[in-house]
């Protein structure tokens, strides 16, 4: 039986190798997703528009929330920094709860020994990234038409991000491989995603929380990832190195291991399926 390299450099070897066929995949799974509705791809457009609309109307009018202490943010900046905290929530969200069905759903690859498996996550998070991307034009749009240009700081957007891209693979591989074997990881995840929502500090910040408790919100790694997010596209603050420097480090190292893991049990998927 075939075996599997599990060093790190295999990952990016891998990527590398079969870029071009991720990239197929990643186009052929965008377009099925809105095929044979009228509007096709509009609606990954239309879909953060109206979110935005919903999460300002219901959080800066129906409960009159601001943002930290101040009473006199406007709803567009609440809107402009609860959307910002939801754009790197969502992109997690959607990849780690999609990933514990993703070989169930492809079983045809898993009987071809030659297909690389170890890229289906890749191709989840790709279409995860393009939806990102049109919720952060969305929310450019959205900024430039109520306060004008974002701050420079914002093209440092990218570098605070690869921790998370690293997070989510390392989950992305992890998943997918116990979904094989565990029918119940899907219905865990939906409720671990449920509570990280409520748990990462996207409708409030962090500093509303009790001294007490704060530790426990930093210790979420989504935390540092979205409040970096906001003071780069908002405030126009620079990187915290040394948050980023550790972060960076966990990230990566749930990635290889996540790797290892998904390399070392591949090998009993045909059983299974």
């Amino acid at each position: 039986m075939r075996d599997y390299s599990i060093s790190p450099r295999a990952i990016f070897t891998s990527l590398l190798v079969n870029r071009q066929l991720i990239k197929t995949l990643v186009r052929r799974e965008i377009s099925q997703r809105y095929r044979g509705s009228m509007l096709g791809v509009l609606w990954s457009f239309l879909n953060p528009v109206f979110m935005l609309a919903v999460y300002t109307f219901v959080f800066s009018v129906v409960f009159k929330a601001r943002w930290g202490a101040s009473e006199s943010g406007s709803r567009a900046e609440f809107a402009l920094v609860l959307f910002a905290g939801m754009l790197v929530f969502n992109l997690f969200a959607e990849c780690i709860s999609r990933c514990p069905t993703l070989i169930l759903s492809n079983t045809t690859y898993v009987k071809k020994v030659v297909f690389p498996l170890e890229i289906l996550p890749w191709v989840c998070l790709g279409s995860a990234l393009f939806n990102a991307g049109v919720g952060l034009i969305v929310w450019l749009l959205f900024s430039l038409f109520v306060f004008g240009l974002p701050p420079a700081t914002i093209l440092l957007l990218p570098i605070i991000i690869l921790p998370l891209l690293l997070f989510i693979m390392g989950l992305s591989w992890l998943l997918s491989s116990l979904g094989v074997f565990l029918q119940d990881v899907s219905q865990v995840v939906g409720i671990v995603i449920t509570a990280l929502m409520f748990l990462t500090p996207i409708f409030y910040p962090a500093s509303a929380i009790p001294k007490s408790y704060q530790v426990y919100i930093y210790l979420n790694p989504l935390t540092f990832i979205v409040e970096q997010t906001r003071n780069l596209i908002i405030y126009g603050q620079g990187v915290s190195w040394v948050g980023y420097g550790f972060v960076t480090i966990l990230s990566a190292t749930v990635s290889w291991l996540g790797f290892a893991w998904f390399q070392k049990t591949r090998k009993g998927f045909a059983d299974v399926l």
